[in-house]
């Protein structure tokens, strides 16, 4: 779930989410919340704060578009967090491009060696795909598996009766 600064910041984001997994019954665990880099650096502290509740609640912290924000490693540190999503704009031409190729890499070490998940946006060819598999990337996303779906559409395909 994508979450902006102005959310974590502004009114009760915390509770709201508890809320809305309660209405679905839905365990936190099964939850992540995405937030860009530019939104961790606002408020700081009370986004730490805010994230740690996250997490102690059992659910899981992304940071979205990894690379094209501040791309201060220093936050890594001090940010609650399990994912590293990699920037559509390193997976694009990740097959064709040298240095695109070599930052996804050091992005997917880097997230390994802080016992962090790597997390591929964008992902539409199977040359990205086998790339991103040699890099040891921990999970994919993009067209090539699938458009956005509405939900009775994602639980088609998900149960494998999809066009049935």
């Amino acid at each position: 779930m994508n979450v902006s600064g102005q959310q974590l910041i502004e009114g009760d984001l915390i509770a709201d989410i508890r809320q809305c997994l309660a209405d679905a019954g839905v365990a936190p665990e099964w939850l992540e919340v995405e937030l860009t880099e530019s939104s961790l650096m606002e408020n700081t502290q009370h986004t730490i704060t805010s994230l740690q509740r996250l997490r102690d609640m059992g659910v899981k912290i992304a940071i979205d578009d990894f690379g094209t924000g501040y791309s201060s490693l220093a936050y890594l540190r001090r940010f609650p967090l399990d994912t590293l999503k990699i920037d559509i704009a390193f997976i694009r031409e990740v097959t064709t491009n040298p240095q695109d190729a070599a930052i996804a890499r050091t992005i997917i070490e880097l997230a390994h060696s802080l016992n962090l998940r790597a997390v591929a946006e964008g992902v539409e060819t199977p040359a990205q795909l086998a790339f991103l598999k040699e890099a040891g990337c921990d999970q994919v996303q993009g067209y090539l598996f699938s458009r956005p779906l509405p939900v009775p559409e994602l639980e088609r395909l998900l149960l494998g009766t999809r066009g049935a």
